[in-house]
This record gives C-alpha cells, structure tokens and sequence, in this order.
C-alpha cells in the first residue's frame, strides 16, 4: 500500500510534467500557472487511495486523477473571478496577473482538458466514469449558483446550507473516491459506499473551513481570520448564530451584518465575542465530528481488509484535525 505522502508526491511530480504542446502558448500558460501553485491535491490523493485498496498500481490511473484536479483548479479560477479575489494561495489569480477574459477562456479550456485527462487510457468503465463526473459538474456549479443566491437571503436554514455545502465541495471528494474504486475494478457496492464515505468527510471538511475561518490560527490557516464575518457571508456559524441567539444578541448580529462602515478588526471580534457566547463554536465542532463518524460507518461496509483501508482512514483523519 502507497502511502498518502508518497501519493501526494507522485501526484505533484506528474502535474509538474505534463505537456501543454498546443498553441497558442497564452492560452495554455495560465492553466500551467494555476496547477502549479500547489494545494493540498486532496481529490486525486483519494482517487489513488481507493484504487490502491484493489490494485497494486496507483500510477495507471494519474491521467484520471490529474484530470479530475485539472476541473477543481478550473472551478477555483472561475470562483476567484466571480470574487473578484487577488489571491489564489499567496499569488496572484489569472485575472489579476493577465486579464478577465484569459481567465474565462483558460478556464473553459481546463474544463475541457478535465474529460480529455479522464478519458486517457481508455479504460472498460469509462462511460461509467464519465456519466458520474458529468453529475457531479453539474452538482458543483449548482452548488456555486446556490451559494451565489444565499448572498441576497436573510432566511437561509441550516439544511438548504448543508445542501449547498454537498453541491458544492462534498460530491467531488465523493467523486474521486468512487472513481478510484472504479478503476480498481471494486463492486458497485463498494464503489456506492466510498461514496457516501466522502460526502460525509466533504461535509466535515467544509464545516471545519467555516470553524477555522472564525477560530483558526492566521498563521497557520494561511489567509485572513474572519473573512467570512466581514462579508456577512452565510455559514453554518452565522446561520446557527441568529437561530440560537437571544433577542439581544440578536440585535447585535443585526447592527454588525447592517453596519456598512465598520472597523474590520472590531466587526471580527464582536460576531467571533457573539459566536463563542451562543456556543456556535462548539456546536460546529459537534457537528463536524458527526459527520467524520458517520463516514466511518460507510467506510466499515467497504469489502476490503482493514489493512487496505489504513492509509484511507490516516488521511481522512488528517483532513478532519487540519488547521488550515
């Protein structure tokens, strides 16, 4: 069995050597540059991961693993430029080092370049894989329209935000890992509950972000505390703030979310003041907590020995105590 560090080193050297031969250059530059800031590659390590719990050959399937990165990177540049963001991983985004308009057309060329990695190689199951990754673009880009609307609503519930969390981030973790296992030729049983085992941990995984994005280390978490806060953005925090706040606390959440001329710094530690009070620190902690166990109870279906689901399991248990 591989272990996730080596996979994650074998990925980064694959990326780093793939070929973008055709013209013009422009147009390929960008996506090169985008694939080269790094990440935590996180979709094709579990990819790899599922596969080598059924075969011995992890490095047969990085044209599908790399391919399913290439369209998350793709979703990430087209998110900075609907954000406006000036940094992607402490450089600077393809909008602001080139243009807008490279930035949606390398970004549609990634997309494309995502099924043609997928596609390589031809294997038996490749309408099976195609039919689950079309889904799950489709899911993710309802999941950003989702989350898109949830900016001009003040009646968010918790359950239509964990619905967009799943569109949006959980149903490619969930992706990867059934994809790997079909490629490993595992039954579809096994395939369907590695599945639900990533929803689960995509869940959990998004949750801590929010959890992280209040409580977080800046130095560690590699980018602003409580930038979430400063966008009134709706979260789990923030939803779960206003339903479980007094009518006090309440009217403090209101006079900070309405205020538009604030002192970040002040409006950050207020609402994190508020949060920790109402105890949403807490409850987010139970809550992503729930879903890592409930992933396990997926994970405990999958066929395979207990050993070849080891380096699986290690992973996901560094996912859920990251703190960044």
């Amino acid at each position: 069995m591989y272990s996730s560090d080596k996979i994650f080193s074998i990925i980064n050297n694959y990326i780093a050597t793939l070929a973008y031969d055709r013209e013009p250059k422009s147009l390929y530059e960008p996506i090169k540059y985008v694939l080269s800031l790094g990440g935590k590659r996180i979709r094709p390590v579990l990819m790899l991961l599922a596969y080598n719990m059924y075969k011995d050959d992890p490095e047969s399937i990085l044209n599908q693993a790399c391919g399913l990165e290439t369209y998350h990177n793709y979703t990430l540049l087209h998110d900075d430029l609907m954000d406006s963001a000036p940094l992607r991983r402490g450089h600077q985004t393809v909008h602001e080092k080139w243009n807008a308009n490279t930035a949606i057309l390398s970004g549609d060329t990634m997309l494309v370049l995502a099924f043609e990695r997928i596609t390589r190689g031809n294997p038996s199951c490749l309408k099976a894989l195609l039919d689950l990754f079309t889904v799950t673009a489709l899911e993710i880009g309802e999941g950003q329209q989702l989350d898109m609307e949830f900016e001009h609503r003040n009646d968010v519930t918790e359950a239509e935000y964990i619905e967009m969390i799943r569109l949006k981030t959980s149903v490619l973790l969930a992706c990867a890992l059934k994809m790997g296992a079909m490629l490993g030729n595992a039954s579809e049983k096994d395939a369907n509950n590695l599945y639900l085992f990533g929803e689960k941990i995509g869940l959990a995984f998004q949750l801590q972000d929010d959890y992280l994005d209040v409580y977080g280390d800046p130095y560690v978490f590699g980018k602003q505390i409580g930038g979430d806060i400063i966008s009134n953005k709706k979260t789990y925090m923030l939803i779960n703030a206003f339903n479980k706040a007094t009518q006090k606390q309440k009217e403090e959440l209101n006079y900070w979310i309405n205020k538009k001329d604030f002192d970040a710094n002040k409006k950050i530690k207020a609402i994190t003041k508020l949060y920790t009070e109402i105890g949403i620190d807490k409850l987010a902690i139970d809550k992503i907590n729930r879903y890592f166990e409930e992933s396990k109870i997926y994970l405990s279906k999958v066929s395979v020995n207990d050993k070849n689901k080891q380096e699986l399991i290690n992973f996901a248990q560094s996912l859920m105590h990251r703190k960044k």
